[in-house]
């Protein structure tokens, strides 16, 4: 979003008030700020200017600045930062966003900043470090408040005003009982309107959905969506309360997750970013580049084995692009209804098959009016009547065939555990490709002569 005269003016004046070293100007400018645009405004400081921030601003301070920048720009930050500072800064944010942020750091680095801070933050931040990537003991914060079951209402709010500003929310309860197993949850709302001797174990609801401690990120993220969820408790295999993942962590997971499969289905294996050198670039894109290549050589040697068939009937070559291309769309499209589906969680079991059978129907519709349509085009463009009967069957095949191919290639991923944008364009576009290729040629030997 392009900024207007006003802000540029108004940042160009706060950073001449950092440039100058006057602290107590550019502190008052720069705190009246919302974080997210203090962030913004920090990201796009030269590395000279951000030096001269960093000691105008307490930890706290800059931990709210980095709380709200892209994890993609946090790393050159924390190397230029002091280390003693950057422990500090960490030690003061959110424990599950310092863990994203030390993911995002050389193990060395992690290393001497975990050193560096005190014990209590460093277990903490260490604890939730131990968590395979991508999964909700990775993201969950251990930032919550949990109450005793035997606890009297009187009592809890009495907790709460003392714990609540060290809370990452409090607008969800979870209850527990001696031994930290998750029994329940409660709401502020109900805590407040309740009297005062009431036990906590009267106003809790036993139903307390939560998630395993391995369960992966986007599973939780369906579930939050699903149910409207602020927060979801997080617990051991002995469901015993280990933290909460909240809502706002699970917009950058969705986000995460949405960007990885939007760069598997074009072909990349990581989404190239406005900063990134045409060399990064190319390394993320030339893996699948040099698969497709081979498999365009696949492609080319199944023309090959076909020769004889073109020699002596030269116009066959007019249409494989025709085929080649609609069988290339059709996949595509069918690959796109099956990875959102398998993705947002729309498909159980039955529902993959409806979605196989609805599939395999589009395709044969498609099929036939296509098929119908291009036999008549061929037939009036080439005065060849069987020669438009060959191509109109070779669409039909091709695009029922395609059509499945699309949809089943992702499901059969997923079923295998592996991530169905895996499926992507430029490779299902490929392999429909030499399927097209094979039954138009296999249509045309075996019907040569008529064709001849």
């Amino acid at each position: 979003m392009e900024k207007s005269n006003t802000e540029q003016l108004y940042e160009e004046e706060m950073q001449m008030f950092a440039d100058d070293e006057q602290i107590d100007s550019f502190r008052e400018q720069f705190l009246d700020m919302h974080p997210y645009d203090q962030a913004s405004f920090f990201i796009e400081m030269p590395k000279e200017t951000r030096l001269k921030i960093y000691t105008y601003l307490s930890p706290e301070e800059l931990a709210d600045v980095m709380e709200h920048i892209e994890l993609d720009d946090i790393r050159p930050l924390f190397t230029e930062m002091d280390p003693r500072l950057a422990a500090m800064v960490l030690a003061k944010m959110a424990t599950d966003d310092a863990v994203d942020i030390l993911n995002e750091l050389e193990k060395d680095v992690v290393v001497s900043l975990l050193t560096i801070m005190d014990d209590k933050n460093a277990s903490e931040i260490k604890e939730l470090l131990h968590y395979e990537e991508k999964t909700a003991g990775s993201i969950m914060t251990t930032e919550f408040i949990s109450v005793y079951e035997n606890k009297m209402v009187k009592e809890v709010m009495e907790f709460l005003k003392a714990e609540a500003p060290e809370a990452e929310t409090i607008y969800y309860l979870y209850v527990v009982d001696e031994d930290k197993h998750l029994v329940g949850v409660t709401s502020l709302r109900d805590l407040i309107i309740a009297d005062p001797d009431t036990q906590v174990s009267e106003l809790m609801s036993e139903n307390v959905l939560s998630v395993s401690v391995a369960k992966d990120q986007e599973e939780v993220a369906q579930m939050i969506r699903d149910y409207d969820f602020l927060a979801m408790p997080v617990v051991d295999f002995q469901n015993h309360l280990l933290g909460i993942i909240t809502v706002d962590d699970i917009l950058d997971v969705m986000e995460e997750e949405a960007s990885e499969d939007y760069s598997l289905l074009a072909g990349v294996s990581d989404m190239d970013r406005p900063k990134d050198s045409a060399f990064i670039s190319a390394k993320k894109r030339l893996p699948w580049l040099v698969i497709l290549l081979f498999l365009g050589i696949l492609t080319a040697s199944l023309i090959g084995q076909f020769e004889q068939t073109l020699e002596q009937v030269a116009v066959l070559a007019i249409f494989i692009p025709l085929i080649a291309g609609m069988a290339g769309n059709t996949g595509t499209q069918a690959l796109a209804v099956a990875v959102r589906g398998i993705t947002t969680g729309d498909y159980g079991k039955q529902g993959k098959m409806k979605l196989i059978a609805r599939e395999a129907g589009t395709g044969l519709i498609n099929g036939i009016v296509c098929g119908v349509l291009i036999t008549g085009i061929v037939y009036f463009w080439q005065d060849d009547f069987f020669l438009g009967v060959l191509v109109g069957l070779s669409i039909m095949a091709t695009l029922v065939i395609a059509t499945l191919a699309g949809a089943l290639v992702p499901l059969l991923m997923d079923r295998l555990n592996i991530d169905p944008a895996v499926a992507s364009g430029p490779f299902i576009t490929t392999i429909n490709d030499l399927i097209s290729i094979l039954i138009y040629f296999g249509l045309a030997t075996t019907f040569m002569q008529y064709l001849v």
